[in-house]
This record gives structure tokens, C-alpha cells and sequence, in this order.
């Protein structure tokens, strides 16, 4: 039997959370595992660096995301998605004949899922970075078409959402799936441990 009185004291003293990100899918993520958040997106240069790695990419725009709305009060989190094929990078499509493009390239065949996650609590930071291999069926140009039809591709990196109609067109997913949507759930509720506050299936805490 659950003491409600019990949960309220619980909540009472949850760390405060702040997320970094616009993303609807990752404030879906961070409220189904229970934790409270605000939302205060982070505006960074997300340009690459000469010679930097996707991964190191990713990885350097979730720290900064985090760092950027840093608050004494707060662990901050921020993360960053890319998808990768052929050594490179698809990041949102331009256009339609952008998007109708990328998912022409991803059509049957296999691609890498990156997203970096970093949390930054009373000044200390850590980071930790998932890859995800995708594959896609192979699509018609009329498939194509009706997908980028539904508007969904428009605000994605590599043209889709597998949360979403995509979900149709992906036959395999060899990783964290919740990577893939832009937030690798377990990699941060370990971080958050590492960082001193205790996830107990809800609200974060400190841990005593």
C-alpha cells in the first residue's frame, strides 16, 4: 500500500531539474522515467570544429549545452543527436528535396545513431556518449514522398523520427533505443549517480 503522505515528503525534497533542449521527445523522455523538469533550451554554435569526430561532436555540444544554462541550484542536462552514414553526417534536412534526399541514402541499408548526454551538478560535469545501429527497409520514392508528406522528417536529423510514422520504416535497432529518439535514458541516470544524486525511480535526490 503506498503512504501518500510519505510521497509528498519524498517530492519535497527532489533536486531541481533543468533540460537544455527544445526537443518535445526528450521532455517525453525525462517525464516517462519520472523525473520533474523545466525547460530552458540552450542556444550554443552547434558548427563542427576542423577535424572533429562525430562523436566528439556530440559530445562537446551536450557539455555545452548543459554548461550554458548552468544553474547553483539545479543539475543541468543537455544532449545532442547525429546520425551518421558512410562517414557522414545528416543533420536536419534544408528542404523536402533535402529530406527526400537523406532517406533515399538510408533506404535499406544500415546507419549509426550518435547522441551524447552530459549532466552538470554544483560545478562538476560528466558526459558519456551512445552508438546506435539503425536499419531501414528499403522505401519507394512513393513512400518517400507520403512520409515527408506528414511533415514529420522536416525537424529531424537524418530526415526522421522513430518515435513517430518513422517507427513503420526502421526494421532493426542494435542499442539503446531511447538514444535513437535523442536522450540515452540509463547512461544518464548513471551519471546522475556518479554525480552524487540518487534516481529512486522518480524524483532525483541527494544521495545520504
Amino acid at each position: 500500500m503506498t503512504d501518500f503522505a510519505s510521497v509528498d515528503a519524498w517530492r519535497a525534497d527532489a533536486v531541481r531539474v533543468v533540460l537544455g533542449s527544445q526537443s518535445p521527445r526528450r521532455r517525453e523522455l525525462l517525464s516517462l522515467i519520472g523525473i520533474p523538469h523545466e525547460v530552458r533550451p540552450a542556444n550554443i554554435d552547434e558548427h563542427y570544429f576542423a577535424g572533429e569526430a562525430p562523436r566528439d561532436h556530440a559530445d562537446r555540444l551536450a557539455r555545452e549545452k548543459a554548461k550554458a544554462i548552468a544553474l547553483p541550484d539545479a543539475v543541468t542536462i543537455g544532449s545532442d543527436t547525429i546520425v551518421v552514414v558512410d562517414s557522414d553526417v545528416l543533420g536536419k534536412p534544408r528542404d523536402e528535396a533535402d529530406a527526400a534526399q537523406m532517406l533515399r541514402r538510408l533506404s535499406g541499408r544500415s546507419h549509426v545513431v550518435i547522441t551524447a548526454v552530459a549532466a552538470m551538478w554544483r560545478g562538476r560535469m560528466l558526459s558519456g556518449v551512445e552508438e546506435v545501429g539503425v536499419t531501414f527497409r528499403s522505401l519507394t520514392e512513393r513512400e518517400i514522398a507520403a512520409y515527408i508528406a506528414t511533415g514529420e522528417p522536416m525537424d529531424k536529423a537524418g530526415a526522421y523520427g522513430i518515435q513517430g510514422y518513422g517507427a513503420t520504416i526502421v526494421e532493426r535497432v542494435d542499442g539503446d533505443y531511447f538514444a535513437v529518439m535523442g536522450l540515452p535514458l540509463h547512461r544518464l541516470t548513471r551519471l546522475l549517480e556518479e554525480l552524487g544524486l540518487r534516481y529512486d525511480f522518480g524524483p532525483l535526490r541527494l544521495r545520504t
